[in-house]
C-alpha cells in the first residue's frame, strides 16, 4: 500500500434517502464529529461510499418520509465518551437474556430468537441470508470499490448490516488471493454475533475469524443498541494469521430523531462518537506521515 488513504463508508438496513444525499451525510457527521472531539475544523479527505439501498428498494426514502434525517447535534464541545462506572448499567435487558439464549441456540444447533430477530427486526438481513442474487448484487458494490482502492491505505467503515457484508467481501478476497488489504475496519452496531449470522459465516467461508486482508478491527457498540445484543467480537472471531483479533469498544450513540427519541442504533451517531472519530483522526494523520515518508511512519505492507 501506498501512503496515499481513503475511508470507505458502507451503510446498513433499511431503505435510505438517495445515494449522493447519504453519503453526504456520512461525511458531513465524520466531520463534525472530528471537529468537536479533536478539534479538526473543515476536515477534508478522500471518502468512498457503498451504496446499496437500491437493490431492496425501489425508490429511496424522501425527506417527508425520513424520520431520522442528519441534522447537527444541540450543544458545543466533544460527544460523550462511554465512562465504565457510570454507564455500566447502560447494557439492555435484552442484550442480557440474549447471552444467555444464544449460548443455548448453540448448544441444541436451533435459534428461534435468531430467527424471529432476523426476520421481523433485521429483515434485510433475513433477505441477504435467503436470496443470492441480491447478496451477490450487494457484495459486488463493495468488492469492485476496495479493488478500485487497492492500491491505497483504507479505512474501512461499516455499519449494521453493512458490516457483515463487508466481513463477507474481505473473506472471499482473502479466498481469492488478491491484494486487497484493509489498514483499518471499524464496525458500527455489527450484529455478526448472532448466533444464526455466525453460523452462515462458518458455513461459507469454514471458520468465523478475523480475515487475514485486515490489519486493524475495531468493533464500536453502544451497549443499549438492540442490534448489538451479541455483540462481544473478540470471543467470537479467532485471530487471523497476521493474529489480528477484534478490538470490542463501547460506546455511546447519542443520536436522537428530530423528535427527541434516542435512536442507540443510528449510523450518525455512531460517527460522531469520540472513538470513532480518534480512529479516523490517526489514520489521517498517518496517512499524512506515509505520504511524505516522514520518519515514524509504520508501514503497513507486511
Amino acid at each position: 500500500m501506498n501512503g496515499e488513504g481513503v475511508v470507505i463508508g458502507i451503510h446498513g438496513l433499511a431503505n435510505k434517502p438517495p445515494e449522493a444525499e447519504k453519503a453526504r451525510w456520512w461525511k458531513t457527521a465524520i466531520c463534525e464529529g472530528l471537529a468537536r472531539n479533536c478539534a479538526v475544523p473543515a476536515a477534508d479527505f478522500p471518502f468512498a461510499f457503498v451504496y446499496w439501498a437500491d437493490l431492496r428498494h425501489d425508490t429511496p426514502l424522501d425527506d417527508a418520509r425520513n424520520r431520522e434525517p442528519y441534522y447537527a447535534a444541540d450543544g458545543l464541545g466533544a460527544f460523550p465518551r462511554y465512562d465504565p462506572e457510570r454507564d455500566a448499567g447502560r447494557t439492555s435487558l435484552t442484550g442480557r437474556l440474549y447471552h444467555r439464549i444464544g449460548r443455548l441456540q448453540a448448544a441444541i444447533g436451533l435459534t428461534p430468537l435468531d430467527d424471529a430477530i432476523l426476520e421481523f427486526r433485521l429483515d434485510d438481513l433475513w433477505t441477504y441470508h435467503q436470496d443470492a442474487a441480491f447478496r451477490d448484487a450487494a457484495r459486488a458494490r463493495l468488492i469492485d470499490r476496495l479493488r478500485r482502492e487497492a492500491g491505497r491505505r483504507i479505512l474501512l467503515t461499516a455499519h449494521s448490516m453493512g458490516a457483515i457484508i463487508a466481513y463477507d467481501c474481505l473473506r472471499i478476497l482473502e479466498r481469492a488471493g488478491e491484494d486487497v488489504r484493509v489498514a483499518h475496519l471499524v464496525t458500527l452496531g455489527a450484529p455478526l454475533g448472532l448466533v444464526e449470522v455466525k453460523a452462515a459465516i462458518e458455513a461459507e467461508h469454514g471458520d468465523a475469524r478475523v480475515p487475514d486482508t485486515v490489519l486493524a478491527w475495531t468493533n464500536l457498540v453502544d451497549p443499549a443498541d438492540v442490534a448489538t445484543v451479541a455483540a462481544d467480537l473478540r470471543a467470537e472471531f479467532g485471530p487471523s494469521g497476521r493474529g489480528v483479533l477484534p478490538v470490542d469498544v463501547p460506546v455511546i450513540n447519542a443520536y436522537r430523531r428530530p423528535d427527541g427519541e434516542a435512536n442507540h442504533h443510528k449510523s450518525y451517531g455512531y460517527l460522531r462518537t469520540p472513538e470513532f472519530s480518534e480512529i479516523v483522526h490517526a489514520f489521517l494523520g498517518e496517512t499524512g506521515r506515509a505520504a511524505s515518508g516522514a520518519p515514524g511512519a509504520r508501514a503497513r505492507s507486511s
